[in-house]
Order: structure tokens, then C-alpha cells, then sequence
């Protein structure tokens, strides 16, 4: 056979392939390209199907020239140079095995990016030289998306059977710790009972187990507590109810919570403020306490005798005008978290370390409840931990401003006044600074007691004497005590001497007092605060708005219906409200109360402490039953007195007619209080 009849047959090959393709095409709604090659294995030709160029949106060959540029132009940059080395090597392959079959995208006339995929063979010579590419070409857009979507469905799948897998093993471990939590305090609870009554007759021994008894009832309260908050904010039974606050009250009333635990653990402990300048705030006082004492609990827990703890409170810029940023940092120098625990802490039944591993104990739910908190307050936390070496907390919350937006205004009577700051922080002596010379005030600050002492004698030798000096109490060269002695034997009796102190003081105040020492001033201070201080100092007079403290009143003779179906809880409460003087009758269940209120002479109970859940008629339908008798009791002060401790507890007992509403546990602080209130009334 010679080579014209060799490249005749060649030719109706290609033809029949040509002509299959092209039915092939029709029926998958591809569209087919062609390429023809010379002996010498050089491109000749290309030829693009209608079908080709409508799928990226043009018309003809004036459109889309048949070139392979027209093509290989419109790759995207990713993907360029992977496809034309596959096109490229399959041609230069003479093997003939290589088959062209690549996905990538193209950029359409009218549509933007779009994927497509390309399958492509070629007809050889006898020596392997190419004679046509011969290939489809098909949009994969619509397969592709959905392959992507299906793709990102199965990781979400995985993800979740993670989290799962993860949560179940997180509540495992839960499980596994609080038996062991519940059960170390109850056990000390029964343990030092017994041994409080083996030991009944030494006073002193029965007061010591007692106590213990106490710290480890608040401890099972808390963990109880914490259980019950998570269940509940899950639940979305959790909201928050934002009223005006005074912050200088909510951090003081902090600091005295956690300064017993500062003391019996020996830490250090510092708390400030920067740029606070609008005090009063519109938040949930309860929830704001509740998000930092459950951080700073954290942080005294976790840090060693000897360690420190710092609380910084800072405002900024608001989202909107009226709104300000007020941002917490805890930082602790205590055993700090791994990286991987810190991607997790804020997640339920999370603990880096068990309580048998650890020794300290917890639900791990402390962390999940803040962050839920500051989420519903639209606030963010955030946490930065490095093991062996500490912890910050960053809790930024967006409060309204109760009021205009504070401007500092200048004092007349302090406008001028020279003041030395003794502080070994330097962001509480640019603070302070910051506070005196807003109102009008000269200061000048150092952070050491020995310069303090240099500075108050170059003030007097050039005419310019300090008027106040404000130390801090602990300072590391030289306490602020000792400071201000040595200050004093050089300027006189004149200058005021106020300490600053994050610590209670009392125990070292007559010392103080003898040392020279004019006022106290407990951190983190506050404008306003600094403000009332310095003119009471001065000598100013200051109209504070304080009243002589109310003297508690006489219980005695007053009489208490006692409404309580369980037998221990009333003896309990009977013993306490007969040591308060009170003279009580006493229901085991509502019906009865009702009775006894109905058949009542007037004047005969002043007021009902009901239980809210019995077994015939609960509390509530009990208030409802007296308040509609008619009789002159009908309006008689009713409290509950119950387990159901929550919020929406107290709104239930409100609705159903009640005055006040004390929990169980009973807080003796806390029922002394509502009652006085409701007597007096």
C-alpha cells in the first residue's frame, strides 16, 4: 500500500471520527473542537464549533477567531499554566496513550467566571507525529456548584459530628468532675457535722467546724448555681434587665466581694482605671457583676500565693454618640492555659485540667456562662494565655450613658493647686494626672517613695510647694506610709496626704493617722470620687448627698405567718425569726393560710412569708386567694420565701400578688432587709 492510499484511508478516518463526534456532541450538548498538524508535527489549523463559542457567549469566527490564543486568553491565572502543560504534553506524547482531560475556568462574554471540562485525543502517524486534536468541551458550572456545596455539606456534617463527638466526651468528663465537686464538699459538710456534735461541748472547736461547714455549703451553692445559669441561658430563659448604674459602686462592691480571698491567698492586687470619665452607666448590674467576678474568681483560683492579680477599667470611643466602650482586662500571673485549651475555654463542660489532676475545683461551665452574658449584652471577651506564666481577659461591653456626656469641668475652689502622684504604676499615675489637671489642677508624679521625698524638698526650696500629695500604700522601695512620714518632717503640717490603696486599710490606719496621713482613698478611683476627696481635704464643705446610716429596726412583737410544708425548712426559719423577735403562726400549706388569713381579726398577722411550691395549693394561688377575701388582710405584705430563686421567679411571685421575694437558701442579710422594707411600709 502506498503512502497517497495511506493518507486517503487516514483521511476518512479522521472524517468518520469527525462525523461521530459531531453526533456525540448533539446529544450531550458539548461543543467539539478540532486541530490539524503538519508532517512535522507543526499546528495548521483550528477550528472552534459554533456550539464552542456560543457556550462562552459569542457568535462566529469575527467573534472568536480560530486561534488557539482566542482560547488559551481567556484561561484564569490559576489555572493557565497547569492546562497548557497538559495540553501541550499530551500532543508532544507519541506513545498516543495520553488522553487531554482537564477541568478549569474560563472568562465567559456575559456570564463572568465560569468552569468547563475539556477531554481530548489525536490521530497519529504511523511514526506517533499528530495529525488532528480532535476533543468537547462542556460546562461543568452548575455540577460544579454543586459538587462545592456538597463538598461543604460534608465537611459541616464532619464538623458537627465532631463538635458532637467532642461536647459528648466534654459532658462525660462533666459528669466525672462534678461527682467528684459535689461530693468533696458534701462530704466536709458531713464530716465536720458529725465532728462539730462528737465535740458539742468546746465552743471554740463546734465555731471552727461550723465555719467550715458554711464555706463548703457556698461552695455547693455555687457549683448548683452554675449548672442551673447554663441550663437556664440555653433555655433563653436568661435577659437582661439594663437600668442606671453607678460603675464606681459595681467595681467598689467587687473589690470588698474578693478581698477576703485576696488576703488568704496572699496575692498582689491592683485595680485602676483609665479615662473613665462618664460614671453612670445604663447596663444589668447583676450580670456585669456576674461576668467580672466569674473572671476574677477564675483568676484567683488559678494563681499561686505570692502572685498577681490586676483589674483595668478603661473607657473608649462608643458606636454612637451617647454609647461608650467600657473595656475590662483581668490579668493574673497564674498557671496560664495551652493554646488549644484557649480555642475551647468558652465552651460548655470545658476544664483544661480535672479537680483530681488540678486540686481546684468547678463545674466548667464559668467561662460559657460569660461569654453567653456579654454576648446578650453585645459585648465581646476575648482571651490571651501563655502555661507558667498568666492570663488576660479583655471584656469590651457598649453602655448607654445615663444622661449628657460627661465634660470635665474646672473646680474654682482646686483651680491651681500643685499635687504630687506616688505611684510605682505608671498607668495610675497618668491617670490620676490625667483626673486633676481636667478639674483645673497642677500635678507631677513619680513612681518611687525616696523620689517622692526629693521632689517635696525641691518644691519647698523653690517657692512652689506641693498642696496635696497622693501615695500609694505599696510601693516597692518604700511604703506609702513610711513616704509620707519622711514627707511630712520636711513640709510641715500644711500639705494634705492622702494614700490610695486597692487593699483595706483599716488594720493599718492608726498608724497611718499618726504618720501624718490625712485621708484614705480606696482604688480603682474615679473621677468624681478624686473630685468630693480633694475639696473635703481642702476643707471645702462638699454636699455629698449622704445620710446618717438607718438604724435596723425592732422586730419584736411583730407578727409573721409562716407558710412551709417542708419540716426542717420550718424549724430553720422559726428559730431564725424568733431570734429577730418576731411572734409567729405557722401553715404547712397554702389552703391553710388562707383559712387562718380569712378567720384572722384585723391586726392580727403584719405580714406572710409563703413557700411557693406545696402540695394542695401552692403559693401562688394562695396570694391570689387572700387578695381577693374580703377582709382587712386582704393587703397584708406577702413574701416568698422559696428554692424557685430566678428572675422570672421574682416576676411569677410579683404577678401573683406578691410584695417581695426572698430565696432559698435564705441570705439572713437579704430577708432582714425585705422585711424591714415591707414593715415599714
Amino acid at each position: 500500500m502506498n503512502q497517497e492510499e495511506n493518507e486517503r484511508q487516514d483521511t476518512e478516518l479522521v472524517t468518520q471520527e469527525r462525523e461521530a463526534l459531531r453526533m456525540l456532541h448533539g446529544m450531550l450538548g458539548s461543543g467539539p473542537w478540532y486541530m490539524d498538524f503538519n508532517e512535522q508535527g507543526e499546528m495548521t489549523h483550528v477550528r472552534w464549533s459554533d456550539t464552542f463559542r456560543h457556550m462562552l457567549g459569542y457568535t462566529g469566527e469575527a467573534d472568536f477567531p480560530n486561534t488557539l490564543e482566542a482560547w488559551s486568553g481567556l484561561l484564569h491565572e490559576d489555572d493557565r499554566e497547569r492546562v497548557l502543560r497538559e495540553y501541550y504534553d499530551t500532543i508532544r506524547d507519541y506513545s498516543g496513550a495520553k488522553t487531554y482531560d482537564v477541568s478549569y475556568r474560563l472568562r465567559t462574554r456575559n456570564r463572568g467566571w465560569r468552569w468547563f471540562h475539556a477531554v481530548g485525543r489525536l490521530t497519529r502517524r504511523a511514526d506517533g507525529s499528530p495529525i488532528t486534536y480532535v476533543g468537547l468541551f462542556t460546562d461543568i458550572q452548575e455540577q460544579r456548584e454543586m459538587e462545592e456545596k456538597l463538598a461543604a455539606q460534608q465537611q459541616d456534617l464532619k464538623d458537627a459530628l465532631a463538635q458532637s463527638r467532642r461536647a459528648n466526651r466534654a459532658k462525660t468528663a462533666f459528669l466525672n468532675n462534678m461527682s467528684h465537686d459535689i461530693r468533696t464538699p458534701m462530704n466536709a459538710i458531713i464530716g465536720f457535722t458529725n465532728l462539730a456534735l462528737s465535740h458539742i461541748d468546746n465552743r471554740e472547736i463546734v465555731e471552727d467546724y461550723l465555719k467550715k461547714i458554711m464555706t463548703s455549703s457556698n461552695h455547693l451553692l455555687s457549683l448548683i448555681n452554675d449548672v442551673l445559669d447554663m441550663s437556664r441561658i440555653e433555655s433563653g430563659k436568661v435577659k437582661i434587665q439594663a437600668q442606671e448604674c453607678s460603675l464606681p459602686d459595681i467595681m467598689h462592691d467587687l473589690k470588698t466581694i474578693v478581698q477576703a480571698d485576696i488576703h488568704s491567698k496572699q496575692l498582689e492586687f491592683f485595680i485602676d482605671t483609665l479615662d473613665v470619665t462618664d460614671e453612670r452607666i445604663i447596663c444589668d448590674k447583676l450580670r456585669l457583676n456576674q461576668v467580672l467576678l466569674n473572671v476574677l474568681s477564675n483568676a484567683m483560683k488559678f494563681t499561686k500565693p505570692g502572685g498577681m492579680v490586676s483589674v483595668r477599667i478603661a473607657q473608649r470611643p462608643g458606636p454612637a454618640e451617647g454609647v461608650g466602650n467600657y473595656e475590662f482586662r483581668i490579668r493574673d500571673t497564674g498557671i496560664g492555659m495551652s493554646k488549644e485549651f484557649q480555642q475551647h475555654i468558652f465552651e460548655p463542660f470545658e476544664r483544661e485540667r480535672t479537680s483530681t489532676v488540678s486540686g481546684i475545683q468547678g463545674t466548667g461551665l464559668g467561662m460559657a456562662i460569660t461569654k453567653n452574658i456579654v454576648d446578650m449584652m453585645n459585648g465581646t471577651v476575648s482571651v490571651d494565655s501563655e502555661e507558667g506564666v498568666g492570663t488576660e481577659f479583655t471584656i469590651t461591653l457598649p453602655f448607654r450613658i445615663s444622661g449628657a456626656v460627661h465634660k470635665p469641668e474646672i473646680v474654682p475652689e482646686l483651680q491651681g493647686l500643685r499635687v504630687l502622684i506616688a505611684d510605682d504604676d505608671y498607668n495610675t499615675c497618668a491617670s490620676v494626672s490625667q483626673m486633676l489637671q481636667s478639674i483645673g489642677m497642677r500635678s507631677d508624679w513619680t513612681s518611687s517613695g525616696k523620689e517622692a521625698l526629693l521632689r517635696a524638698k525641691l518644691a519647698m526650696q523653690q517657692g512652689d510647694p506641693f498642696d496635696v500629695y497622693i501615695v500609694d500604700w505599696l510601693m516597692p522601695d518604700m511604703n506609702g506610709i513610711e513616704a509620707v512620714r519622711r514627707i511630712r518632717k520636711e513640709v510641715g503640717t500644711a500639705p494634705s496626704m492622702i494614700i490610695l490603696s486597692a487593699y483595706d486599710y483599716t488594720e493599718v490606719e492608726d498608724d497611718a493617722r499618726d504618720a501624718g496621713v490625712t485621708a484614705f482613698c480606696s482604688k480603682p478611683l474615679f473621677l468624681s470620687e478624686l473630685r468630693t476627696l480633694l475639696l473635703k481635704v481642702s476643707g471645702i464643705p462638699v454636699s455629698d448627698g449622704e445620710t446618717a446610716p438607718e438604724q435596723p429596726d425592732n422586730f419584736e412583737g411583730k407578727r409573721l405567718l409562716l407558710v412551709e410544708d417542708n419540716a426542717i425548712n420550718m424549724e430553720i426559719a422559726c428559730m431564725l425569726l424568733s431570734e429577730m423577735g418576731f411572734v409567729l403562726d405557722t401553715a404547712n400549706d397554702g389552703s391553710i393560710a388562707v383559712e387562718k388569713v380569712r378567720e384572722a381579726a384585723p391586726g392580727q398577722y403584719d405580714l406572710i412569708l409563703m413557700d411557693v411550691q406545696m402540695p394542695f395549693m401552692n403559693g401562688y394561688d394562695a396570694t391570689r386567694a387572700i387578695r381577693a377575701l374580703d377582709s382587712p388582710l386582704a393587703h397584708i405584705p406577702i413574701v416568698a420565701m422559696t428554692a424557685n430563686a430566678f428572675e422570672e421567679d421574682r416576676q411569677t411571685a410579683i404577678a401573683a400578688g406578691m410584695n417581695g421575694h426572698v430565696a432559698k437558701p435564705i441570705d439572713i442579710q437579704q430577708l432582714t432587709s425585705t422585711l424591714r422594707q415591707l414593715l415599714k411600709e
